[in-house]
């Protein structure tokens, strides 16, 4: 590919890079020549002299220049392996994943019927909506395309027409949730927008993923701002499996996980958090891409081969800043080792970045393990089938793979504390009201063991301090929140959970500082950042949330959830026009039926209003303390206020939301809203 001769020329700034396979050179001409009739210089190669040291070098510059890269797509780039088309493309992604997460680069076009979950090409490409051009007929609408995404004022985000899919232009895909309001009886995707509509913690309460659909995290460009990592961080890639059976993934991808886990234990170090480390998964990205990513010092990677009783881990340490070598090490071990084996492993990482280990620190990373081979398999088996799950009957299987880790180590703390915090997801995610307290027992009595068995494990005291917030007992979940908080400060999940409910307790500058902190520990992961963001809607920092939201929306612009989130933003802030325009653009109904609602109110537009609230209400029945933090924005306080006493009545958890939530401001007042607050025992 690259240029009409042997020795390409220097490709011009703000030119086209035409990557395509031999066999598709028709129809990569016709597009060359569609936008060169334009005036777009596009480096385009008709060459056979491909190859060699020089032609590497030359492609390289091409692709390092260019303004934007288009592979073209069909059945032979499929049926290729080898090719210099593929050298192209692996240039053009690595530097993809460095530059600005806003700019477009990547263009992909498809000239057949390729479906464009075809694994044969790369992840990034794939995970950017394809153009359809067949036989490479090019249309005016896709030059004028690419001609606003070369133009300086141009918005560099690529996006697509927001009705269709089918001819999206380099649209990223964007991964839609579901909520535990299932056991509503309504659907998934409905419900939980509807939750998260008036300030139900929808991130910090469970997401069940549609089927088929991976768990949403900020877009794999995201980067930060700065590369300036602390000296002692570090991000651990998923291990290589090299036992020769898929089936053995689960092996590989939990043992990594269990080293993360112990590594974050160490106090001096940070430990980029599970969902970020494990969204390269199956890239095979370079260290330095890894590393700005994730702005981290240094990155572990290794491989995985296990047998009947034996498992060998080869594990290697690289500086991100360099690129240079740190350590590697060999480990042959019994299987009954594996919990001895993680801690040699996070010792040495910790002794290669120059970190000095305190006593209680090398006992924290074994803490709450087993030496139980068959406990230990069980326990990583059910945490894949958690981490993946896409159904009720998923989560199912996650419990009754805890359930049997127990049975083979009745002492296995971890096992407890992962059983409950699933047993406590379920609860809300499919059990009805009436029958949710037997799981939320169950959770609760599992976390209690867990912190019996193990007193420092965090994780443990995490799952207490959510089943105590469920069950409105505000006081003690502060106390376990803290006290997992104290245990586990390099833990993002606990950071990202605790962070949430201190500012529903008012503890607003606690809160959002661990809602921070649990973005710098997870900067790829959604959750993470749409936590700081409706903490900050909370806190009524509504200019602060308008920022983080529209940060968001550029990472995942086709994120269901986004426009509502940011209209609710715009509406607190007093931007009412604002808040409508975001709101009648695309997005859930339920989310946007709601914000359209507050909004015409307020530009007095009361028919509107009552007729987009209808249509949502329409869709979800609602939650009573949902609706009345609702009507306490319509102007009808005493629905509200019935509304409100009917969750007490139900013991709804979204209660934990009055305290500070500015939808019941204009409640506050009202001596039978004070009433409630007494009642809720709020900590002072």
């Amino acid at each position: 590919m690259g240029a009409e001769s042997a020795e390409p020329a220097s490709i011009p700034t703000g030119a086209v890079f035409l990557s395509y396979a031999s066999q598709d050179a028709e129809a990569a001409r016709k597009i060359c020549e569609a936008l060169r009739a334009a005036g777009i210089e596009v480096w385009f190669d008709q060459s056979e002299l491909r190859g060699g040291d020089v032609w590497d070098q030359t492609i390289r510059r091409q692709i390092k220049a260019c303004a934007l890269f288009i592979p073209v797509i069909s059945r032979h780039t499929h049926e290729r392996r080898e090719g210099y088309f593929r050298l192209e493309w692996k240039l053009a992604v690595d530097r993809s994943n460095l530059i600005s997460a806003t700019q477009a680069f990547l263009l992909p076009v498809v000239i057949d019927d390729t479906r464009e979950d075809d694994e044969e090409v790369p992840e990034k490409i794939r995970d950017i909506h394809w153009t359809r051009l067949p036989a490479g007929e090019t249309p005016p609408a896709f030059v004028e395309r690419v001609q606003r995404l070369l133009s300086p004022e141009a918005s560099t985000t690529i996006r697509g027409p927001a009705s269709g899919r089918s001819d999206a232009v380099g649209t990223v895909r964007a991964p839609v949730r579901a909520s535990w309001s299932s056991k509503h009886g309504v659907s998934a995707a409905v419900a939980v927008v509807a939750l998260a509509a008036l300030g139900y913690f929808a991130i910090d309460k469970p997401w069940i993923s549609k089927p088929g659909v991976k768990s949403p995290t900020v877009a794999a460009s995201a980067a930060p701002a700065v590369f300036s990592p602390p000296p002692r961080s570090i991000a651990v890639l998923p291990f290589v499996n090299m036992s020769g059976d898929k089936e053995q993934e689960f092996f590989s991808e939990g043992l990594t996980e269990e080293l993360l886990n112990s590594l974050s234990r160490i106090n001096e170090l940070q430990v980029a958090a599970r969902t970020s480390s494990f969204s390269f998964q199956g890239e095979h990205p370079d260290i330095a891409t890894v590393a700005h990513r994730l702005n981290v010092a240094a990155v572990l990677e290794g491989s995985v081969r296990r047998s009947a009783h034996t498992v060998r881990i080869t594990t290697q340490l690289v500086n991100g800043v360099s690129g240079f070598h740190i350590w590697s090490q060999t480990y042959d071990r019994d299987l009954g080792d594996v919990l001895q084996l993680q801690s040699e492993i996070a010792t040495a990482v910790a002794s290669a970045l120059k970190v000095t280990l305190l006593g209680n620190e090398a006992q924290k990373i074994e803490i709450g393990g087993t030496r139980n081979p068959a406990a230990f398999e069980a326990y990583l088996r059910a945490s894949k089938v958690y981490h993946s799950h896409r159904s009720k009957e998923d989560l199912q299987a996650a419990i009754a793979g805890y359930t049997e880790a127990i049975r083979l180590d009745p002492d296995y703390a971890l096992a407890y504390a992962e059983r409950s915090f699933v047993l406590s997801y379920f609860a809300d995610a499919w059990v009805p009201a009436s029958a949710a307290h037997e799981y939320l027992n169950k959770a609760r009595e599992d976390a209690r063991r867990a912190i019996a068995l193990a007193p420092e494990l965090g994780s443990g005291h995490l799952v207490l301090a959510r089943v105590l917030e469920d069950s409105l007992e505000f006081v003690h979940a502060g106390q376990e929140y803290e006290r997992a908080l104290a245990l586990a400060p390099g833990n993002a999940r606990v950071q990202r959970k605790y962070g949430a409910f201190a500012v529903f307790m008012g503890r607003t500058e606690a809160g959002l500082a661990a809602a921070k902190r649990s973005v710098l520990l997870d900067p790829l992961n959604f959750d993470s950042h749409m936590s700081l963001g409706q903490s900050l809607l909370t806190a009524r920092r509504y200019g602060e949330a308008i920022q983080t939201f529209t940060d968001a929306k550029t990472l995942t612009p086709d994120n269901a959830f986004i426009n509502g989130w940011l209209g609710l933003a715009y509406y607190g802030s007093g931007d009412f026009q604002s808040a409508r325009t975001v709101c009648e653009g695309p997005g859930n109904e339920v989310l946007n039926g709601y914000c359209l609602a507050l909004v015409f109110n307020k530009l007095g537009r009361h028919t509107d209003a009552e007729t987009a609230l209808a249509k949502a209400q329409a869709l979800w029945s609602g939650h009573s303390v949902i609706d009345a933090g609702m009507y306490a924005q319509l102007g009808d306080t005493a629905r509200a206020l019935d509304l409100l006493e009917k969750g007490m009545r139900e013991h709804d958890p979204s209660l934990e939301n009055v305290k500070m939530d500015p939808w019941f401001d204009p409640l506050r007042n009202e001596p039978r809203f004070q009433a409630v607050m007494r009642e809720l025992k709020f900590p002072d």
